[in-house]
């Protein structure tokens, strides 16, 4: 286990040493901008720390609104609202959820979705999809609620959803795009770029905002009828609010957002040939690269200051997954030294 009393960006230090950080999230490396602190500043100077109020108190304050307006239109949905944690707006969705119909989880499904501790399914996502068809295709009277996360980060894949057209009773989709907001689509939309619309399919989407966009928030978007539910339930009326500062900061970053974007893309493309009829996994362009498994090549790359993500997940009995995660802060010359590291250990 490594420690540090910084916080990590394209580098960290780590034992008085500073490493390459290929570990992490904040894909879009936000948190580290002068320019992005800067915003947030001013977020706290005009809204203070927290807004010390429920949102169902008869005193609102109108960056709520503004925020979830602008991100049901981002995610080309009908309504939204925000949450202080992701975590805490997948839990508003799949308790929404479960008061709707079945729960119907997907294999691997993240643990910020999970409702009393559910029984995730052991088989393949093929073979689950058939089961799933199957399933609700042969019980008209029931009501099911599908469970997914939109791309698995530790296994650097966008998952299909194209199969949903073969369901002929309606369901409701609840997916997590905590790893594909702010990175997929032509503008950050993320998957719902390309999610399938198909009329029997209604989706309810939930994310984490720190993931991409650095920003301590959660939001759940989708049709109006399902927000104003959610709304309803005490998960929204008794948390306490997203930081106001940070829906400011969002709200102000737009173009910023947009220039780490292209940094990211390119730094993925970048890794991608250097990688290329490698060992390294990447199918689809994720700033998450799968390494080669065992201990030795993480001990390989710290004695030469590289740290990459590795360690057991979601759980702690869960297998150790090693990555090399790229965020927009990376220059090309630390992707040439970790290739370089990689291929003088032989993993490439």
């Amino acid at each position: 286990m490594l420690s540090t009393d910084h916080t990590p960006g394209r580098t960290v230090v780590q034992g008085g040493r500073t490493c390459l950080f290929f570990s992490g999230f904040a894909y879009l490396g936000l948190h580290q901008l002068p320019a992005f602190k800067t915003l947030l500043v001013q977020g706290i100077e005009q809204y203070g720390t927290v807004f010390p109020s429920s949102r169902a108190g008869n005193l609102r304050l109108s960056i709520y609104e503004e925020i979830e307006h602008a991100l049901c239109s981002l995610l080309h949905q009908q309504a939204a609202t925000v949450f202080s944690s992701g975590y805490l707006a997948s839990q508003a969705a799949v308790q929404y959820g479960a008061s709707r119909g079945e729960l119907l989880y997907a294999p691997g499904t993240h643990p910020s979705l999970w409702y009393q501790t559910p029984a995730l399914p052991s088989l393949s996502r093929e073979d689950w999809i058939m089961q799933t068809i199957e399933q609700i295709n042969s019980h008209p009277d029931n009501h099911f609620v599908i469970v997914t996360d939109t791309v698995n980060p530790l296994t650097s894949t966008i998952h299909s959803f194209h199969w949903l057209e073969a369901i002929q009773r309606k369901v409701l989709v609840i997916a997590d795009d905590s790893h594909g907001i702010g990175i997929l689509g032509p503008v950050g939309e993320g998957s719902i770029h390309f999610l399938p619309v198909f009329p029997q399919v209604r989706y309810l989407l939930s994310a984490s905002l720190a993931k991409a966009f650095s920003v301590q928030g959660g939001v759940v978007a989708g049709h109006a009828a399902d927000i104003m539910a959610l709304k309803k339930q005490p998960l929204h009326v008794g948390s306490t609010p997203m930081m106001p500062a940070n829906a400011y900061a969002w709200l102000q970053a737009g173009e910023l957002v947009q220039k780490m974007r292209r940094s990211l893309q390119q730094n993925i493309a970048y890794l991608l040939h250097l990688t290329a009829g490698s060992a390294v996994h990447n199918p689809h362009g994720l700033p998450m690269f799968i390494l080669p498994e065992g201990d030795a090549l993480v001990r390989y790359l710290l004695e030469r200051d590289v740290i990459i993500s590795s360690f057991p997940y979601p759980q702690p009995h869960s297998p150790v997954v090693n990555r090399a995660v790229v965020s927009a802060l990376h220059l090309q010359e630390d992707m040439v030294t970790l290739h370089r590291f990689m291929k003088e250990y032989g993993a490439m």
